[in-house]
């Protein structure tokens, strides 16, 4: 699955470095997408693709490099100096640190219209399912509920940690479960329930990396949430009480997943990724 990923969004990229595009645009986008995370969205799109039958797998492709190419473009945009100001991501300079903001800007704007273009080309061989799917990936960035109004939460004079964290986390999760399901032909809406308690899991072991990782082990700036006065379920919790709210959301998750003849692996799945998701002295502490 993960080769087959990498493939879909190589293509995707390599459409972008024309010869008459501008280089370093081009070569912005390529640092935004590759060397990847963890990828979890887009596998996870892909592995409740497989679970419905896979019956498309160019549509599920597409619908997968469009989710992860979103992602991409909400952290481009989430690095510049104006919300995170981060300067390294993954490890490496992030998209501003190396080309400016301004070519950063345009890389997140880029990427946006890329997921786009790559759903409605797979889109047509299977014009039926595209519709809802692009329904689907909008409310996923969009407003009122999306990642762009999970951002747009952080400037708000009070906020709601519950609707930040689905938007900012949550609603890629479940587009990406969804749309999983309806790039195969399948009902999308028992597959919400395995993108909400997963989106919040991760939006929970988010704060908690935040909280007690340093910038060498994830690769990014941390304790962000306490210096921008972010909502976060650690200030909420504390350490422990929001790591038990992670085991119980991951928990939450496997038990959503509805009877289809793909559950067991999807199950093996989401239980290996919940492996990685709480710090080790964390869950050493509440052993």
């Amino acid at each position: 699955m993960a080769q087959r990923l990498e493939s879909a969004l190589e293509a995707v990229i390599a459409r972008a470095e024309a010869p008459n595009a501008p280089p370093l645009l081009a070569a912005a986008l390529r640092h935004a997408v590759f060397p990847g995370g963890a990828r979890v969205r887009p596998q996870l799109c892909l592995a409740v693709a497989q679970a419905c039958g896979d019956d498309a797998p160019d549509l599920a492709d597409a619908a997968a490099c469009a989710i992860e190419l979103l992602h991409c473009a909400s952290l481009v945009h989430d690095d510049l100096p104006c919300f995170d100001d981060a300067a390294t991501r993954r490890g490496r300079p992030s998209v501003h640190a190396l080309f400016g903001a301004p070519l950063a800007v345009l890389a997140g704007d880029a990427l946006i219209v890329m997921a786009f273009d790559a759903l409605a080309r797979a889109g047509a061989g299977a014009p039926a399912r595209l519709p809802a799917l692009l329904t689907t990936l909008t409310r996923g960035v969009g407003m009122p509920g999306g990642i762009v109004a999970g951002q747009a939460w952080e400037s708000e004079p009070s906020i709601s940690v519950e609707a930040y964290h689905r938007a900012k986390t949550g609603a890629l999760f479940v587009a990406a479960t969804m749309s999983g399901a309806l790039s195969a032909g399948a009902d999308p809406h028992p597959w919400r329930a395995l993108g909400d308690a997963l989106g919040a899991a991760y939006q929970v072991a988010d704060d908690l990396a935040d909280a007690v990782l340093t910038e060498a082990d994830l690769g990014k700036p941390t304790g962000r949430d306490a210096a921008l006065h972010r909502p976060s379920l650690v200030a909420e919790l504390g350490l422990m009480g929001a790591y038990g709210r992670l085991k119980d959301l991951v928990a939450e998750a496997v038990d959503s997943i509805p009877p289809c003849d793909g559950a067991d692996d999807l199950r093996a799945l989401v239980r290996l990724q919940a492996t990685r998701l709480a710090p080790k002295s964390l869950a050493r502490s509440a052993a």
